[in-house]
């Protein structure tokens, strides 16, 4: 094993594992619930950005720049910890919500579940 896999798996430096866009998945929970709220992506600004001001900040592909989740909602997530999988290739942001997190105003961007083929509500 690689000098630099030994470090990022059982070191305490953090060494994010970006992918080849920069990119490593953010799968974002409600710390109270434990509800899974939405997954997207961060690159080395965005987790900055988000140690730097406690709220969460993700990569926009579609986009190609930084931004604030609840920038313009005001449904902003307050960052209460980050959790680094061990190869350092995906973060788990535990927030607190100030609103519903999902464009569509659900709570959680996965409000439907897959049964038979077909999309189901999920329901609460």
């Amino acid at each position: 094993m690689a000098e630099d896999s030994i470090q990022r798996e059982t070191g305490q430096a953090f060494m994010p594992k970006f992918d080849a866009n920069g990119l490593l998945s953010a799968v974002v929970v409600n710390a109270a619930t434990r509800e899974i709220l939405m997954v997207a992506f961060m690159d080395e600004e965005a987790i900055a950005a988000t140690q730097c001001t406690g709220l969460a900040h993700f990569h926009s592909r579609s986009r190609g720049k930084l931004w604030q989740k609840g920038e313009s909602s005001g449904n902003v997530l307050k960052v209460r910890e980050i959790l680094v999988d061990c190869d350092q290739d995906a973060l788990v942001l535990m927030c607190e919500p100030a609103g519903p997190t999902c464009h569509t105003g659900a709570t959680s961007c996965f409000y439907r579940r897959l049964e038979d083929g077909v999309l189901q509500p999920v329901k609460t």
